[in-house]
């Protein structure tokens, strides 16, 4: 019976009449696709994108290489190292990520206890060679200063999480 059954339907081509329904639903409904470079999507407060060095408002560094980002990062794509100031505060001699490497978890900017590392909320960035994603020091602290009001605005929206 249920060969029977089986060979009937095979028949009377019911699965493509089922996804001829299907197909002739979506085509008079309404479209939903976005124009990228024109339209763009709205961002959660918790996007992860580019990452940024933060300054204090006095304009010294954040960072105090306590190296917490360095040691939790799964990937190993960010490396640190550090000198002794004259005032016997340590600091960053180098600080650099591989974006080749990160998989943008965000372990790094929420082991840091001073918020110096954050990830913004840029996602336009490329690199036509691997040593272009290479983000130093220098660069990763342009990057904050360019954008810090911004990442102080996502920073109150994100304390609602936190």
């Amino acid at each position: 019976m249920k060969k029977i059954k089986n060979f009937l339907k095979s028949i009377m081509l019911i699965e493509l009449i089922k996804g001829l329904i299907l197909t002739g639903r979506y085509l008079f409904s309404k479209k939903i696709t976005i124009q990228y470079p024109e339209e763009k999507t709205p961002q959660s407060p918790r996007f992860r994108g580019l990452h940024a060095l933060r300054r204090y408002p006095n304009g010294e560094e954040r960072c105090i290489a306590c190296k917490l980002c360095e040691t939790i990062c799964p990937s190993m794509a960010i490396t640190i190292e550090s000198e002794e100031r004259f005032d016997g505060s340590r600091r960053t001699k180098r600080y650099d990520i591989d974006l080749t490497k990160c998989i943008f978890c965000g372990l790094c900017e929420e082991s840091c206890p001073v918020d110096s590392i954050v990830e913004t909320h840029i996602i336009e960035y490329y690199g036509e060679k691997r040593n272009d994603l290479y983000y130093t020091k220098e660069m990763l602290l342009k990057i904050g200063d360019k954008y810090e009001k911004e990442i102080s605005k996502t920073k109150t929206l994100d304390s609602l999480y936190r």
